[in-house]
This record gives C-alpha cells, sequence and structure tokens, in this order.
C-alpha cells in the first residue's frame, strides 16, 4: 500500500498532537474491519447472530473476515447491506432528531449505504428522496434501493441546486459531501494517491457551496445531517461553524455512550460534533454533526416543469393492482415508455413537485414495464416490501441454482410449475423473475445486474 502522504501525517499530528496523530496514522496502516447491516423489513433466521454487535447500530454486525459476498444470494434479494461501521452512526443521528414520520433527502447517497440505512429508521408514513449527481452512480443508487425493497423511495440525479425550487419541502437533509477522503485511507489506496491540501480546500469550498444551494430546500426548523469520511477541520468544524454563521443554524448534540469512544470538536470551538477515529473507535475515519436550521424559507417558487414522469393512467391498472398489498391506499402512475409504476397516495403529489424540478430515476415502486403489446411484472415489484403473497407462483431454488439464476443463465422448473411469470426465491426471499415456458424457464433478471464471474459457486 502506497504510504500516507508527507503533508497529511505533518497536519494531523498538528490537528490531534504529535502522539495522538502517530497512533492515527498507524491505525491507518492497518487492515480494515468488516461489517455488515441487516434489513429489518426482510428478517432471516440465523443470518450473522453469533457476530459482534456495531454499538451505535441496531442492525449492524461485525464479520470477522470478508466472505465473497457477490456469492451470497440473500446479498442479492436484499437481507443486508455491507456498510462501514462509522457511517452507521447516521442511527443516533435520527434517534436525536426525534422519530416522527418525515420527509428526508438524502443529497450524496450513491451507493445507497446511508440511504437504505435512513429508509429502515424512517417509520411508516415517511418518504426518503435519494439523489445522485452522477448517472452511473446514481443508478448503482436506484438499484441498491429497489433491493432494500421500501416502496416510499424515490430516486434522483440531480445536483443541489435542482432542490432550491422545493422551499421548505424536507424536514431532514442528510449530506454526505464528496470529501477528501482521509477516512478512507486504509481501504481506498487511490485515496492516498489522490490528497494533497490543495484537495482539501476545494473539497471544503465545494462543501459549503452544496450546503448553500440545497439550504432553501431545508425548512426551518428542519435538520441537517452533515457528515464526512475525513479528519481535517477545513471539511469539518471550520464548514460547521460557517454554515451556523451565515446560513442560520445551531448545532445539536447527539447522546454518546463513553464507551463508543467518539471524539468531539477539535479545534477548541466546542462544537458538539463527533469524530470516528480508527485508532480508537472500530470503524473508518467519520466525522458528524446535527444542525438545527434557524432561519427563514422563502415561499416555493414557481419553475419550469421538467417531468418525464407521472402521468396518470387506467390501462393496465386492473392487471398490476393485485400485484400489491393494500392496493387501495397506492395511486397507479405511467412513465412515458408506457412503465406502470405505484406510489402512496399520501405522496402523489409531493413526488409530482419533485419530478417537475429534478430529474427522476425511478419514484415508489416500479410494477409493469412494456414488452409489444403487453405488460409484463417489473423487476421492482419482485424485491418490494409492497408485492402481495398472493400474486405470484413461487419457486425455491438452491444455492447453486440462485447462483445460476443471479448470472442470467436459463433454468429448468419443477414440472407442476404454473407457465407463465413465476418468482424465482432462494430461502423464501425472492431474488426475481424467471417466465416459465414449460421446457425451460427464461431469466428475467436484469442485465446489468447479473453476476459476471462463472467461477463463484
Amino acid at each position: 500500500m502506497a504510504q500516507l502522504p508527507e503533508a497529511f501525517i505533518r497536519r494531523t499530528a498538528d490537528l490531534l498532537g504529535q502522539t495522538r496523530g502517530k497512533t492515527l496514522c498507524d491505525a491507518l496502516n492497518a487492515e480494515a474491519p468488516v461489517s455488515v447491516r441487516l434489513n429489518p423489513m426482510k428478517p432471516h433466521d440465523g443470518l450473522f447472530d453469533n457476530t459482534p454487535k456495531v454499538a451505535w447500530c441496531e442492525h449492524g454486525r461485525y464479520l470477522d473476515s470478508r466472505p465473497s459476498f457477490t456469492a451470497d444470494p440473500l446479498l442479492h434479494a436484499g437481507c443486508y447491506y455491507v456498510q462501514e461501521a462509522a457511517s452507521m452512526f447516521v442511527e443516533q443521528a435520527f434517534k436525536t432528531i426525534g422519530q416522527t414520520p418525515c420527509r428526508v433527502l438524502d443529497l450524496c447517497a450513491a451507493p445507497g449505504g446511508k440511504s437504505t440505512l435512513w429508509r429502515s429508521l424512517m417509520p411508516e408514513g415517511s418518504l426518503l428522496v435519494a439523489n445522485e449527481p452522477v448517472r452511473q452512480r446514481a443508478m448503482i443508487l436506484a438499484e441498491n434501493l429497489t433491493k432494500w425493497g421500501h416502496p416510499d423511495v424515490v430516486v434522483t440525479q440531480g445536483y443541489p441546486i435542482d432542490f432550491a425550487p422545493l422551499c421548505g419541502l424536507f424536514d431532514i437533509v442528510a449530506a454526505d459531501v464528496p470529501c477528501s477522503g482521509e477516512g478512507m485511507f486504509r481501504k481506498d489506496e487511490g485515496a492516498r494517491d489522490e490528497w494533497s491540501v490543495e484537495a482539501v480546500a476545494q473539497c471544503a469550498a465545494r462543501q459549503r457551496q452544496i450546503i448553500r444551494d440545497v439550504w432553501p430546500a431545508l425548512r426551518q426548523g428542519g435538520w441537517l445531517v452533515y457528515s464526512t469520511c475525513t479528519f481535517n477541520r477545513e471539511e469539518n468544524e471550520d464548514n460547521i461553524d460557517y454554515i451556523c454563521r451565515e446560513l442560520g443554524a445551531e448545532c445539536v448534540a447527539p447522546a454518546l455512550d463513553p464507551s463508543w469512544a467518539i471524539d468531539g470538536d477539535q479545534t477548541g470551538r466546542g462544537l458538539p460534533v463527533c469524530h470516528f477515529f480508527p485508532d480508537r473507535t472500530k470503524g473508518e475515519g467519520f466525522f458528524l454533526a446535527i444542525l438545527r436550521k434557524t432561519a427563514q424559507t422563502d415561499q416555493p417558487r414557481r419553475v419550469k416543469d421538467r417531468r418525464r414522469n407521472g402521468k396518470d393512467t387506467p390501462a393496465g391498472v386492473r392487471q398490476v393492482t393485485p400485484w400489491l398489498k393494500d392496493s387501495s391506499q397506492y395511486k397507479i402512475m405511467q412513465n412515458t415508455d408506457g412503465g406502470l409504476y405505484a406510489v402512496h397516495e399520501t405522496w402523489a403529489e409531493t413526488i409530482k413537485r419533485i419530478q417537475a424540478c429534478v430529474n427522476t430515476i425511478q419514484a415508489g415502486v416500479a410494477l409493469a414495464e412494456p414488452k409489444g403489446n403487453k405488460l409484463v411484472p417489473a423487476h421492482a415489484i419482485a424485491l418490494s416490501t409492497a408485492l402481495s403473497d398472493q400474486a405470484f407462483t413461487k419457486t425455491n431454488l438452491d444455492r447453486n441454482q440462485a447462483l445460476a439464476y443471479l448470472r442470467r443463465e436459463a433454468l429448468v422448473l419443477p414440472p407442476d410449475t404454473p407457465r407463465g411469470y413465476v418468482l424465482a426465491c432462494y430461502e423464501g426471499h425472492p431474488l426475481g423473475f424467471v417466465n416459465n415456458l414449460g421446457a425451460r424457464a427464461n431469466n428475467a433478471y436484469p442485465a446489468e445486474w447479473r453476476i459476471r464471474s462463472q467461477h463463484i459457486s
């Protein structure tokens, strides 16, 4: 692994002192711990039962070693997510804010670790908007949230300024802002190579711009959860001080257990912020601050409607409605390509507002896609917790069959399996659809998601 940059070592000593700085740098050259987080919406008996818990996250678990996650069908079914332990501290931020139904914008969300955690924490009657500006990363975000399975999610591909016209819409804005990545030095060797003092300054300025741009979308009295995976003061304490002074906010302290060994403000200001240093906590470098917006929020502005989704349609509704649990609670919408998706009635108008401002990758749960003159079930409904148990015939696959399915290979189902679309399951958890033709079953797993290695078994 590449050496730590000399300038980083000097700056760390200035921030923490010589002795503590050396201890941290030594920890950054050690092996990183492995951790996962269970999906409470998709419980599975025995999954990681005998592994140590992450103290600050109810469903977080540490593993002794890193298995081949790709070879585990339960990962693809959305039963758990591989996430760095320190970043699971978002759970304590939500407990500090309060656990009432809310509208949350996860602004810099890809690949989806914190978004899936937010959606697990938020009570029913809440809406999560997960955003990523870069198209390829936004598609990965959408994939991971689809696997997680909650229907009250919108995935967008926009910049922070795109949300500004949604004045006061969000109760919480979570901003895990792009940073210099010092906290990832032992996991990502590229982060060491790309780091520089100049990059730190550029990141700090970019972070301030991100928060300025999105600030109007947060209601007065709403909450900003600001986080980075870096150690320096410019991107952390200095930016928190700027947000409080210039934008109008107060920093609020979460409740901390002393045994967690989480550090506070490193600049002497006394800000109630949280630092995770890998020499003291079992995780990577992480910084988090909780801010309550005190500034007033302007009234919503009229904007040009950018919607490409959201058309009401009666066509095909009768076919897809039985696929949903509690179908009367949903509004069925149509994409411009003719596909159908469902959103809770509660959020239909809010989602239309979002679609009018920001490019929307997906909203709610996709139900069906056009194929010729027919509608066929969309992959997302197979993985959604909104799927009715009676909607489709199920076929249970063993591990080898499940991996073949995930490689998008053709399957042969038991001879008594009905023809048509069948839900392929592994240990009771849906993986997706197959179209059973009798002699064979065509694999409907998304081509872009398939496992590419032929040697996984």
